[in-house]
């Protein structure tokens, strides 16, 4: 038997065609109404919720995260705004004598600026912690820094060749430095790495991502470039939930560039099997992910002109084995997306695109899209419009707090065209917010902040960054719900507050449309709803449940 809860006299922000309402009647996990709250007391309802004006808005969609990555950064130890090298060893020493009988130690996050100039280099670890091996994922995670006894582990010495489209720093006389690149740390590291963690602790890892994102209001995440250890995790905890999962997730399967024709298709031809084995609703694989480039950080992304140091790098795909790729996926349906940070690499990603669209013929509704596009040439916004290719960014990426040695690195005017969502969405380009989750803070919140000031969320007394590409409060809330639903072909199901949608929503404690995109910097869930059942409520907010009296 079916049962109605009314969620009474709330600011509603719908995303929707009509922006605003005051309440929401919830039937067996979907909406019934939402619009005005006399209309809805005339609904019988078992159960009505008391919103006595709070804010409401739409579960938020992140648009692009590393779900079991995120679950197990909570526990390694953070170095975002450890200062200098000092500061950097300090923590690590600290962490290593909290843990004496850990067996290896993980860090996240340091910044190339705390280096002062400095390559990261093994010895400055060993110093500190020399008795196991120490893993350090910088911010981006495009590169790992690590230790002798990590370099051992990995079996990296003076003889192990560099992987395709990646990099094992090597000192002067050929030993590796304890700096990874690309798919050095992103490939051959991680590799190593899944054979050392146990299922049980990446299903631990899973359930904390997804504990922390519904409490911060986040209901629906798309978990970009899927591994096999990954989908285990998934398919575990889906099996405890007897086939759903905390929230709903949508995935890309990540194809890395093998150097063969036959291997690259492969990796597609895996990702159409397990597109037919996952097809939702709380797991869908729905297409796979490519990187194009790297990161301007480590000077690894694809630029049209060099970058300050004089480096230029190749792309990490040419255009006949890309194309090659996105034409099958695009062929069998897959959504593909595809990391292009550099401005070289997000024309080639669409070189790509267009010679899909060539060889497969016209189709209303690809929904491919391009991740970050930090940079990109005059050309890049109009010809993404037009193919109708999706801008998936990440507002926390553009934080002035972390822009230092992003700037440095390009040393020129590219830098205030930097993360260009304005030009984006001049040209009529759909843009779709995520966080990149743990490469950036996962709250939805910060990256709203930063979205409409482009201000920092940790500092914001710094200047804002390029502020003329900020969004109104509104469109970015738009982007990360709607219109982030949209690019993982959830449009209609999430992301929008309207009748027959799921119910999922979230009420928080500020109202940024009132006060300003200030109030986000200190917004949180007080409650979230996902498919009509409340699963995160913080004791003592702002709303009052109350049975109907039975007749």
């Amino acid at each position: 038997m079916s049962s109605l809860t009314h969620y009474r006299g709330g600011a509603v922000f719908t995303s929707d065609v009509q922006p605003w309402a005051e309440s929401i009647v919830v039937e067996d996990g979907r909406i019934a109404f939402v619009g005005d709250t006399v209309t809805a007391d005339a609904f019988p309802v078992d159960e009505t919720v008391e919103l006595d004006g709070a804010v409401v808005l739409p579960g938020i969609v992140d648009a692009h995260t590393h779900l079991v990555s995120l679950g197990e950064s909570l526990t390694q130890v953070d170095l975002q705004d450890a200062a200098d090298v000092a500061g950097i060893q300090s923590r690590l020493g600290q962490a290593a004598a909290a843990a004496p009988d850990a067996a290896r130690l993980f860090g996240r996050s340091w910044l190339f600026s705390a280096l002062g100039g400095r390559a990261p280099h093994r010895d400055l670890i060993d110093a500190v912690v020399a008795d196991r091996p120490v893993y350090l994922h910088a911010n981006d995670v495009h590169s790992a820094w690590v230790n002798s006894a990590a370099l051992a582990e990995l079996g990296i010495d003076a003889d192990t060749p560099d992987p395709l489209g990646g990099r094992i720093e090597r000192d002067a006389t050929g030993a590796a430095t304890g700096w990874l690149l690309e798919s050095a740390a992103l490939g051959l590291m991680l590799d190593r790495l899944d054979g050392l963690v146990s299922d049980a602790e990446r299903e631990h890892a899973l359930r904390a991502a997804f504990d922390s994102y519904l409490e911060a209001g986040v209901t629906a995440a798309v978990d970009m470039a899927l591994r096999e250890s990954d989908l285990r995790a998934l398919a575990a905890v889906q099996a405890e939930g007897d086939g759903t999962l905390p929230m709903r997730v949508a995935a890309h399967w990540v194809v890395n560039r093998t150097g063969t024709t036959a291997g690259d298709l492969a990796g597609v031809a895996r990702a159409i099997e397990l597109a037919a084995e996952h097809p939702g609703p709380w797991l869908r694989v729905t297409g796979i992910k490519l990187f194009v480039d790297g990161v301007i950080d480590s000077c690894t992304a694809a630029m049209r002109s060099p970058f300050a140091d004089g480096s230029r790098p190749d792309a990490l795909w040419d255009l006949p084995s890309l194309s090659a790729v996105v034409t099958a996926a695009d062929a069998s349906g897959l959504q593909v997306a595809m990391h292009a940070i550099g401005d070289a690499a997000s024309a080639l990603a669409l070189d790509a695109l267009e010679a899909a669209v060539a060889a497969n013929g016209p189709r209303a509704d690809r929904r491919h899209r391009i991740e970050h596009l930090e940079t990109v040439d005059a050309a890049t916004p109009a010809r993404l419009a037009r193919l109708g290719v999706i801008a998936s960014v990440q507002p926390v990426h553009s934080d002035p707090a972390i822009q230092q040695n992003w700037r440095a690195m390009l040393g020129d005017e590219r830098v205030e065209r930097g993360y260009p969502w304005g030009e984006l969405a001049d040209a009529g380009a759909t843009i779709a917010l995520g966080t990149d989750a743990p490469t950036a803070p996962y709250g939805p919140f910060a990256n709203l902040y930063i979205a409409a000031t482009r201000r920092s969320s940790s500092d914001p007394s710094l200047p804002a960054n390029l502020p003329a590409n900020a969004m109104a409060v509104a469109d970015a809330v738009r982007r990360a719900t709607r219109d982030a639903a949209y690019a993982s072909r959830w449009d209609g199901e999430l992301g929008v507050l309207r009748t027959g949608a799921a119910a999922d929503f979230v009420v928080i404690d500020t109202d940024p449309f009132r006060d300003g995109p200030e109030a986000l910097l200190g917004a949180t869930a007080r409650l979230t709803v996902l498919a009509g059942a409340i699963v995160h409520s913080v004791d003592g907010a702002a709303v009052r449940a109350s049975r109907a009296t039975p007749a």
